[in-house]
């Protein structure tokens, strides 16, 4: 959800160029597309999304981005696991730029996928506004 809500956003605010992905950091969804509520919710709120499978990151691969982002402090914890310590600088939650920082409840297991959504496209803009203000550095593929 998070991915096609910052590419649409990014798109509408005119920033090219910024790479956003989305990958698993754990095996059990490898393959798998988006959830089905996720893409009901996506369609409602007219965010355009594309069908994608989930792929595992790797210490290799995340050293291309800039920012690794995750949802809750599970993922954070998961990122800090599998990534060597040069790499921690880089992890932060999605809602730490917000007012009021806080986890993203999973609607896998909440079945709230609104209030995913509003957490989602909060965190998303607050981002974006941190980046108009400080842009990234290049990327480092």
């Amino acid at each position: 959800m998070a991915e096609f809500v910052m590419k649409e956003l990014a798109r509408q605010a005119g920033w090219t160029g910024l790479r956003v992905d989305s990958a698993a950091l754990h095996t059990d969804e490898l393959g798998s597309d988006i959830h089905p509520g996720t893409r009901r919710l996506l369609r409602q709120h007219g965010i355009p999304f594309t069908p994608r499978k989930a792929w595992l990151l790797t210490p290799r691969e995340a050293q291309a981005y800039d920012l690794l982002v995750g949802m809750d402090e599970a993922n954070r914890g998961d990122l800090r696991r599998l990534l060597p310590l040069p790499l921690h600088p880089r992890i932060h939650l999605l809602l730490d730029w917000s007012p009021r920082p806080r986890d993203i409840a999973d609607p896998w297991y909440t079945d709230n996928f609104e209030q995913t959504y509003q957490d989602v496209l909060q965190g998303c803009q607050s981002l974006l506004e941190a980046l108009h203000r400080t842009p990234p550095p290049e990327s480092h593929s």
